[in-house]
């Protein structure tokens, strides 16, 4: 099965309708050489999810640099055939970065084109089709991230801008200043906030898809304890008997149930649950199944 592409709003890029979350491909997780990165990179591309979303913090500032070495292994027209999501704005404490005292945030317009300009260095690109402000910068100035997105964009360097787990009135204080394409927040049944906060809300109003980090609820779903997580576990468990798929093919229908359209961002990388992820694309959930996990999820009734 091999996916199409689809626009994340009416003048922004075209992702795949899964796409790839590199946290966890370096340091952070499974550690994977460059010949391995590279096969990996290679099954997805192969599936049609072309889309590989990064930030830089990740493996402590390293992934971005060990996935760029990894896709030169592969022929030059294939980086024509992917879209490569970044971003940036948050400054760690670690021995990559020794001028950072304090965990903080940066979203000055020095800041926002140093770590553009970095990012497509370490990834082996020309351009990135796509950048995000990674977190709110309480110190954010809109109009002077407007000005490094409009220098990144006159450059070619940068196609397309949005934010990432913003609140709906700082969206729309830098969508004052800038257009943006998509907010990429948590979401999933054990995390329902931007159903309800007006955050899919404001998406739909202005016709841009969301992109969601951590679709299936991660470790809190997967490890998690307590009565809340084993109900939704059983109630995803019996809905997928009925689809004859795994609980997370059952997981990524719902977070795609919404009428926003949302962009799920799969995390794991393991090359089988990357393939069985394509089955959440064929699985239209019945409007009270969604119900039922959301209520599973929540631990109550919506009335």
């Amino acid at each position: 099965m091999n996916i199409a592409q689809r626009k994340l709003s009416p003048e922004g890029p075209q992702l795949s309708e899964i796409v790839a979350g590199t946290m966890t491909w370096g340091v952070w997780g499974s550690d994977y050489d460059a010949v391995t990165m590279a096969d990996l990179i290679g099954h997805c591309v192969d599936l049609g999810i072309t889309t590989f979303d990064h930030a830089d913090i990740y493996g402590h500032y390293t992934t971005e640099e060990a996935f760029g070495t990894a896709l030169k292994q592969h022929s030059s027209s294939v980086r024509s055939q992917i879209q490569l999501v970044t971003k940036c704005g948050i400054q760690l404490v670690t021995g990559n970065r020794p001028e950072n005292r304090v965990a903080h945030y940066n979203s000055s317009k020095e800041h926002i084109i140093a770590s553009a300009e970095r990012s497509l260095r370490k990834l082996q690109t020309d351009y990135l089709d796509l950048l995000l402000i990674h977190r709110p910068d309480p110190l954010m100035d809109p109009t002077e991230i407007a000005a490094a997105f409009a220098e990144l964009k006159a450059a070619g360097k940068v196609l397309h801008f949005g934010v990432s787990n913003f609140t709906t009135s700082q969206f729309d204080l830098l969508r004052s200043e800038t257009e943006l394409v998509t907010n990429q927040v948590e979401c999933h049944p054990l995390h329902t906030a931007p159903l309800f906060d007006g955050t899919y809300d404001q998406c739909q109003a202005h016709s841009l898809r969301p992109m969601v980090w951590s679709p299936l609820g991660g470790n809190e779903y997967f490890k998690g304890e307590g009565t809340k997580v084993l109900r939704l576990r059983d109630k995803v468990r019996e809905i997928g008997e009925k689809y004859g798929v795994d609980e997370d093919v059952i997981l990524l229908a719902w977070c795609r149930k919404h009428p926003t359209n949302p962009v799920p961002v799969i995390g794991t990388t393991k090359k089988h649950r990357i393939t069985r992820s394509l089955k959440a694309l064929s699985i239209d959930l019945e409007r009270q199944e969604w119900f039922e996990i959301l209520e599973a999820g929540r631990g109550h009734e919506v009335a």
